[in-house]
């Protein structure tokens, strides 16, 4: 990655931040603008510079910025009120979340019939993980019943780390079909990558929140140092749980989740970082996505590719999330509204990302180019559709009354950073 191309990235950065208050007026969200300004640099726009998916520099952005979302985005969720007060969520995640990966299994087995299934379920798994930054408007708009901001916000943050063993037993499962010489190696690989993260993501999580406690309460700690542990803490879960051959991913995301739900301090260090470093670097994949891993995709995209990804953002998120929300006594625009706001973006991009560097199995191009197709859609369709459809979901719901949809739940913080806790039913003219 030459110089030229690190000063035109930087350009970029100071650019949007300069405008940035601007634009979140708009329907131009930040992941459309970086991948379109990525996609126009590389050889799929002016050919201003060419980047190689497989470059390193590459693979260690998306491994950093992996293990800081999946620390961030379990630590922010606190799963005593999710159990208390967001059964929404809940039953997206539990009956929404596979009936996904299933019929989106099936689906990729009609529509690519040279896949085994287990390199169709892997598809489907890639591209069940939700990215609400994509839809910004969606969760940080308040003419949206607050109960539904959060359904979305709690179901992006913890359905990655839900989703990533699967893709990891998937993976392997694809890789030992296509070598049986090594299918024990295979199994035995992805077996103990899902056994031994979460033991060390556990003690990690919970030894670092009683220190950090300990610092705090006796004043050994600055401010400023804060953010500096909470990323130490994420890259030291991945690196013990590598060592001791885990997979690291898992780990860090079990150590968010036992720290954020462990410490007793103050966590909004926690949450400034991701507003600054966070951001940054979710931001650069987008823009990596567009000049690197979009033209990669392209290069191997057909029609059907195209109707998968389609039937991926729609039937195959919207259909099981209506028969999870069965019995909840919503409306049926809430049906629609839960299911379009799906948005496919840094979970799957970077997941791709890892099992194409860790796996082997025939159609890792085809793999890589319906998941990229299907982001790049979500990229676009969500983005431009969050504000207006968040209006117009918020104007009905605000004439629904008294029901599920507007029922006071307590707010939890979104990946962009805090959001003030709410309790207040929503509609515009609360709040």
């Amino acid at each position: 990655m030459d110089l030229t191309l690190i000063a035109a990235i930087t350009a970029v950065f100071l650019a949007y931040s300069l405008v940035s208050g601007k634009l979140s007026k708009t329907i131009l969200t930040a992941p459309l603008l970086f991948a379109v300004i990525g996609f126009l640099a590389g050889p799929g726009g002016f050919g201003l510079s060419e980047v190689n998916a497989e470059h390193g520099a590459i693979h260690l952005v998306a491994e950093l910025t992996l293990i800081l979302v999946l620390f961030s985005d379990a630590a922010r969720i606190d799963l005593k009120r999710v159990r208390q007060d967001h059964n929404l969520p809940s039953r997206m995640l539990l009956i929404g979340l596979p009936l996904t990966m299933l019929l989106g299994a099936l689906v990729a087995a009609l529509l690519f019939p040279g896949f085994s299934f287990w390199e169709a379920a892997l598809l489907a798994a890639l591209l069940a993980p939700t990215d609400a930054a994509l839809g910004q408007a969606v969760v940080s708009d308040k003419i949206v019943p607050i109960r539904i901001r959060q359904t979305i916000n709690i179901e992006s943050g913890l359905n990655d780390g839900i989703a990533l063993p699967a893709v990891l037993l998937l993976a392997a499962l694809a890789s030992a079909h296509f070598d049986s010489t090594g299918s024990v190696h295979w199994l035995r690989f992805g077996i103990l990558q899902v056994t031994l993260a979460p033991l060390v993501g556990i003690v990690v999580g919970f030894v670092g929140a009683r220190l950090i406690d300990i610092a705090a309460t006796k004043h050994w700690m600055g401010d400023s140092s804060q953010g500096i542990s909470i990323l130490s803490l994420a890259i030291l879960a991945y690196t013990l749980a590598e060592v001791v051959g885990g997979n690291g991913f898992i780990a860090t995301f079990v150590a968010g989740m036992v720290f954020g739900n462990s410490i007793r301090s103050a966590c909004t260090f926690l949450f400034e970082f991701m507003e600054s470093e966070g951001q940054l670097l979710m931001l650069l994949t987008f823009f990596i996505f567009g000049i690197a891993l979009l033209p990669a995709g392209l290069a191997h995209a057909s029609p059907i590719m195209f109707g998968y990804a389609l039937l991926s953002l729609t039937v195959i998120r919207m259909l099981p999330i209506a028969l999870s929300l069965l019995g909840a006594g919503l409306h049926p625009h809430s049906w629609l509204f839960l299911g379009w706001f799906g948005p496919r973006g840094i979970a799957s991009i970077l997941f791709v990302l890892l099992i194409l560097e860790e796996s082997q199995f025939p159609h890792r191009h085809e793999i890589l180019a319906v998941t990229m197709i299907t982001v790049a859609l979500s990229v676009f369709l969500h983005g431009i559709s969050a504000g207006p459809y968040a209006k117009y979901y918020g104007r009905l719901a605000g004439r629904m009354g008294d029901c599920e949809e507007t029922h006071m739940v307590p707010g939890l913080p979104l990946r962009g950073g805090m959001a003030p806790v709410e309790t207040s039913n929503t509609g515009e003219n609360n709040e």
